[in-house]
């Protein structure tokens, strides 16, 4: 088939049965089915659906059916299930599967993952438990998943994976092609890059698979070596291992100790799940959630949120605080208190486009000393901008709505002020947060809510003070 006869073939219209097929998700149907076939002991259904699923549809199932459901598929199922299920589960939501079933059987299903999948589902257990799995894993992945705890949170370490291809730098393209034939029981199941070591276990080179498998047999590995390799080392947190491999385009990366020894390989399917990891970890920590409130007990996830309410609420009493202020001023004029929650309900909403805009620049390393104040400066400038469209549209509004021009000049100016402040502390508070060795996700909202309260109603019912009575 030419590129002709190719581009030629006309698009027939979308046969929607074919996509259901590839929906990513498992249907409805199919959950209540293999529910009630739980419920009802059918355990031929049950094994046939489930040997029927690949691993994420599997973990979306024990996701969506209830506590008691998943409890009893695990207990009796567990034996079809394939160990990758549990990696593709919610942090919280493996934690609890793990931990309902017997040590011995979860220690059968971590011998059968790559280390770095096996880490993953070590870490997110409990102590006590964890210890009780470790002791019943051979000593060779014993040894292994230990080294890998002693690393820190959230580093390369953690994530990375120990099997790997690492040959001889004075190797030949036809040895090393033996070797991987050879070998093949020994290697991991997917790699992108073939490493070349010194005799001391030092990275001398970095040869993409591709390149390999376009040499002759008679060429020198070292001639096939990449001119720059994005080392990793161990210690380096995983953000910016993922702001590594999304600016370098990298498929792969050797992981280094402190002596400069390669120790193992992080793969681009690792990345992209930090990468998905780290967004929803800032989007949950804005609103004051956590990623496991969706499984937690209620009490448990009452407790977590209480604490950034009972923030939220200091910050309102703060507001209370300034509008008490004017409370002669508001009492003569009843229009004030109609109109005060526009001027900050604008500010709020301005400052949060800004703080989302600099949050998720400073993630991504867009923002730094070199174009700090750029960034600061533009976003107070959209706010001049917007407040200054904003302060006509509330002004004329309120003049006419009350009959009072005086009261749509003060909403006006009250109105170009708070804008004006929401942009600037919108792009500097997350800036500032950080340098300040904070999670700008964190903090950055609950300040800047409480900037924009206070500014917005204290330059309303202050401009109305002072210019209407």
């Amino acid at each position: 088939m030419n590129e002709e006869t190719v581009a030629n073939i006309p698009a027939g219209p979308v046969n929607p049965d074919l996509t259901e097929e590839f929906s990513v998700h498992l249907a409805d149907d199919d959950i209540r089915e293999i529910t009630e076939a739980v419920r009802t002991q059918d355990s031929d259904t049950v094994h046939s659906f489930l040997k029927d699923l690949n691993p994420a549809d599997t973990s979306d199932l024990l996701a969506k059916v209830g506590e008691e459901d998943r409890k009893e598929l695990l207990a009796m199922y567990c034996d079809v299930l394939n160990p990758s299920t549990f990696t593709e589960m919610a942090p919280e939501l493996c934690r609890l599967s793990l931990a309902a079933m017997p040590t011995q059987q979860v220690a059968g299903i971590i011998s059968e993952l790559e280390s770095d999948d096996a880490l993953e589902l070590i870490e997110t257990m409990d102590p006590y438990f964890q210890q009780e799995v470790i002791r019943k894993l051979s000593a060779k992945t014993r040894v292994v998943l230990e080294e890998g705890l002693n690393f820190p949170e959230d580093s390369a370490g953690r994530l990375m994976q120990r099997e790997m291809v690492a040959i001889p730098q004075f190797w030949t393209v036809g040895k090393t092609i033996d070797y991987l034939r050879a070998a093949s029981e020994d290697l991991p199941d997917e790699f992108f890059d073939i490493f070349a070591i010194s005799p001391d276990y030092h990275i001398a080179g970095e040869i993409p698979l591709n390149k390999l498998l376009r040499a002759k047999r008679s060429e020198k590995i070292e001639t096939l070596m990449l001119e720059e390799t994005h080392s990793i080392p161990a210690e380096m947190d995983q953000e910016e291992v993922a702001h590594i491999f999304r600016r370098e385009n990298l498929m792969s990366a050797p992981v280094i100790d402190n002596d400069g020894r390669l120790i193992g390989v992080i793969t681009i399917d690792d990345i992209v799940d930090v990468i998905d990891e780290e967004a929803q970890e800032d989007l949950l920590k804005m609103a004051g959630v956590d990623q496991g409130d969706l499984y937690r007990a209620v009490w448990s996830t009452s407790g977590t949120r209480f604490r950034w309410l009972f923030i939220n609420l200091m910050t309102a009493i703060a507001a209370s605080v300034v509008i008490s202020f004017f409370d002669a001023t508001i009492q003569q004029v009843v229009a004030l208190a109609i109109l005060m929650p526009i001027v900050a309900s604008m500010g709020g909403n301005a400052g949060t486009q800004a703080l989302t805009v600099a949050v998720r620049a400073l993630a991504t390393k867009e923002i730094s000393g070199a174009n700090t104040w750029r960034v600061i400066w533009k976003e107070t400038l959209v706010g001049i901008l917007n407040g200054a469209a904003f302060a006509v549209i509330t002004g004329v509004v309120a003049a006419l709505w009350f009959s009072t021009p005086m009261l749509g000049v003060v909403i006006a100016m009250a109105m170009v002020i708070n804008l004006i402040v929401a942009g600037l502390c919108g792009a500097a508070i997350p800036i500032l947060v950080q340098r300040m060795g904070s999670d700008p996700a964190i903090s950055s909202t609950v300040l800047l809510t409480t900037i924009t309260d206070v500014v917005g109603f204290f330059a309303f019912l202050g401009l109305a003070a002072l210019l209407m009575f």
